[in-house]
């Protein structure tokens, strides 16, 4: 495949940028997770989510498994799920701001989810507006039960982008479509996260930011991935305006970042 129909492929590559942000969407863009928020109220509950995400950590489950069973105890129609989300979950405060940067700088912003596509497009069409279609969303699917429709009690399930994965939606696949360009058109790579979710992601980006407090720096501290702190999207802008502008690399900005996390300012206690 030659290097025009591989941008071809990728549309975050339409406009020739020189950086484009990929970002998980639950508790990275908002500030509740939308797939935590139905399965801690209308599904099995904090206390057996929380579990999961925990055994997801220490490797006793893989993550698609563990969100299935999430999802799974949620029973609501599916119109329902995304009425009671729209009613609930709100954008981080600074999220718009940085979106609006992003549209005037040629910065594309690409949504890598392992939610499901529908609610975040309804999300985002709420939060954002209009311009959330200038925004890409990779997420999974969702589907209608045998015998049933998707908005009736019991009527829909969750269909895996990539079922044959542990990850379910492994975001490393479209990451790696983007690193793997020729150097001199592949763009600089930015990916902001939170949690289990983004673990397939972790490794795959020139800069990731992880959000302080979160089960993702743990991970990164871990396996020793490079990574930066950020607290909300205000955060973001002002290190990705630095980078684009010159004034720091994505190099210096991910050891300012373990730096923190040694040093405690990263809201988990350094092992």
């Amino acid at each position: 495949m030659g290097v025009q129909s591989a941008v071809a492929d990728l549309p975050a590559m339409k406009t020739d940028p020189k950086y484009i942000f990929f970002t998980d969407f639950d508790g990275t863009i908002t500030l509740q997770d939308s797939n935590d928020y139905m399965t801690d109220n209308i599904g099995y509950g904090r206390e057996k989510r929380r579990q999961g995400n925990l055994d997801t950590l220490s490797g006793k489950i893989n993550f698609r498994d563990s969100f299935r069973d999430m999802m799974e105890s949620v029973t609501r129609p599916y119109s329902e799920c995304i009425q009671i989300l729209c009613d609930n979950i709100k954008l981080d405060p600074y999220f718009a701001e940085f979106f609006q940067w992003s549209l005037e700088n040629n910065v594309p912003v690409v949504v890598l989810s392992s939610g499901m596509e529908p609610i975040i497009k309804a999300l985002l069409k709420k939060l954002i507006g209009p311009d959330a279609e200038k925004m890409q969303v990779i997420g999974n699917y969702v589907k209608a039960r045998p015998g049933k429709t998707i908005n009736e009690e019991g009527g829909w399930e969750i269909v895996f982008h990539h079922p044959e994965s542990g990850f379910g939606h492994d975001k490393s696949v479209t990451l790696r479509k983007y690193s793997s360009l020729p150097e001199d058109v592949r763009p600089t790579m930015f990916y902001a996260g939170d949690g289990v979710s983004d673990l397939s992601a972790a490794r795959e980006t020139d800069l990731l930011f992880a959000k302080k407090g979160h089960d993702l720096i743990s991970y990164c501290a871990k396996e020793n991935v490079p990574f930066t702190v950020f607290e909300d999207w205000s955060s973001i802008l002002e290190k990705v305006k630095e980078i684009t502008a010159g004034k720091t690399t994505v190099q210096e900005a991910a050891h300012q970042g373990y730096e923190a996390y040694k040093a405690g300012d990263a809201g988990i206690k350094p092992t």
